[in-house]
């Protein structure tokens, strides 16, 4: 390759003109310049098209709010907050990793001593207003007690919209009638996990 081809930059032999008629001045002018524009046969093809899709029967628009379309299990929606299955008590230890990890600053988390010794949450609240829903709370999460559900309607007319701790702990009916599902979220533990752990010679 030489470098002449590089240094002959005239290429007005390749270029073609476009017939551009000049813009009418008069109203006559404008007038039908408006209805040739106006009639051109990409508008009776749009037409069509909208007429063709009217008429047709198999359309697969989903009726919001009624239904719905299914997302993933990983999706990062409105928190859950679990309970154990064995006493049905919550499985936030109070650590407040999930508050400490937070980068937008939305998690309030105030910690108590039970009459046993033990720390419990007296206060958990997610202001959604300024969640950005990265999963950080969740992948932190000690003991898996926080995760991102399914919920994704968290509209409110109220600017302090807030979820309460109560709200995200699941119901106890829901625990008796053993309806919590673990896979369900953001910083779950994913199905199978037991089938790709490797031992080590000294797993015991």
């Amino acid at each position: 390759m030489k470098n002449e081809q590089f240094n002959n930059r005239d290429f007005s032999n390749e270029y073609f003109l476009v017939g551009i008629e000049d813009y009418p001045t008069d109203p006559w002018g404008k007038f039908k310049r408006a209805v040739k524009r106006t009639f051109r046969g990409e508008l009776f093809v749009g037409l069509w098209v909208v007429m063709r899709e009217m008429i047709r029967f198999d359309i697969h628009t989903v009726q919001y709010p009624e239904e719905k379309m299914p997302i993933g299990p990983r999706y990062r929606a409105v928190h859950e907050m679990k309970r154990l299955w064995e006493s049905d008590a919550e499985r936030c230890i109070g650590c407040g990793l999930c508050e400490k990890i937070c980068i937008s600053n939305c998690i309030r988390m105030e910690t108590k001593i039970d009459e046993n010794s033990r720390k419990e949450v007296s206060e958990y609240t997610i202001n959604l207003g300024r969640c950005i829903f990265c999963g950080y709370c969740a992948e932190v999460c000690p003991e898996l007690a926080i995760t991102h559900g399914g919920e994704y309607e968290n509209a409110s007319d109220q600017r302090e919209h807030f979820v309460d701790y109560a709200a995200m702990l699941t119901p106890l009916d829901k625990m008796k009638a053993g309806t919590q599902v673990e896979f369900e979220g953001f910083g779950a533990i994913t199905p199978h996990e037991d089938e790709r752990v490797k031992k080590t010679p000294l797993s015991y």
